[in-house]
């Protein structure tokens, strides 16, 4: 029962430490959310078109963060799902030895290096990350279209009452969940390649920022502050938020026009056929600056708090703690 009550404690922290990170960096990073959907929108219009044309809108900086409510409650909410989940999957992974990763077994190395999370072997990072977001990205699909067309141009709503119900009208239930195909296939190689690269990232910056700090008899326990721990945590972020973003925009971009415009764009098949004979390769590439921007930074945002939160709830945040400790880095 005691066991019962620790897991239920955890899986709450970790909602609530997702759920912080997803609303602030959500509502953070509105704009340029705002911006990539307005050039990912079938008019051929430029950055410096939607850019000018939103600045020029009556009270500018509501307009910037217009669609903040449904994305901060799709963000939030789907980060509180993604990391409660991931975790629970890593927690089971790494009770198999086949799949943790080195030292997760070991007592002697059961202290994190600038994470709470358990460590795993790549490829079950790979299939933690894919998995997890899988599933939250179901959960908070119908969220998803909602913002997407608060976003664009070419809706008007006034509250997220009257998306729903204009949704539903011209789409029933299905509505809710267009572009799901390509959302999935865009969200799970893009998460599981994430969680793959951050860990690789903090692995090998965790043994750069702490080299020469301990003798080779004290090599496992080498003190590592909190401080070069966030910065760790959200280089690491950055870098594998910008590259992955690369590699999963086309399917953004196919994504954003079946959410918008149903009845033009049928299925991820022919809405790519139809944007690459119409408007060319280029089409696929729609958004793709302002999408590495918002995602490296989201993620990172994300994520170091995600890491930040969870340490202080299982620690505390008394100044004992301001190191934390850093073990087998090999």
């Amino acid at each position: 029962m005691a066991r019962s009550d620790t897991n239920t404690s955890m899986s709450r922290r970790h909602f609530m430490a997702g759920l912080g990170s997803g609303l602030t960096s959500a509502i953070l990073l509105q704009p340029l959310d705002l911006l990539k959907t307005r050039v990912q929108q079938a008019n051929h219009r430029s950055f410096a078109f939607h850019l000018k044309q939103v600045a020029s809108s009556p009270g500018r900086i509501c307009a910037f963060w217009r669609g903040t409510v449904p994305s901060a409650l799709r963000t939030g909410f789907g980060s509180a799902l993604y990391f409660t989940s991931l975790n629970t999957i890593r927690q089971r992974i790494s009770q198999t030895s086949h799949w943790a990763g080195p030292g997760s077994l070991n007592p002697r190395f059961s202290a994190p290096s600038s994470s709470s999370l358990p460590k795993l072997s790549p490829w079950a990072n790979l299939l933690a990350g894919a998995v997890a977001r899988t599933f939250a990205g179901l959960a908070l699909m119908p969220l998803t279209v909602i913002k997407v067309r608060y976003e664009s141009s070419l809706y008007s709503y006034g509250s997220m009452l009257h998306a729903s119900r204009d949704i539903y009208a011209t789409g029933g239930i299905r509505g809710f969940f267009s572009g799901f195909g390509a959302t999935a296939i865009r969200d799970a190689p893009y998460a599981g390649t994430y969680v793959l690269i951050y860990e690789f990232l903090k692995k090998q910056l965790s043994v750069v920022a702490t080299k020469g700090s301990a003798s080779p008899q004290d090599e496992s326990h080498i003190s590592l502050k909190t401080t070069q721990a966030g910065v760790i945590n959200f280089t690491s972020g950055v870098l594998a938020g910008g590259a992955c973003s690369v590699i999963s925009n086309p399917f953004d971009a196919i994504k954003t026009r079946i959410q918008l415009e149903p009845s033009s764009y049928l299925n991820m098949y022919q809405a790519c056929h139809k944007m690459v004979s119409q408007e060319g390769v280029r089409s696929l590439l729609d958004g793709l600056v302002l999408r590495m921007s918002r995602k490296a930074l989201s993620s990172a945002l994300a994520w170091t708090l995600y890491e930040e939160l969870m340490r202080r709830a299982e620690h505390g945040t008394s100044p004992s703690m301001r190191y934390i400790q850093v073990t087998e880095f090999n």
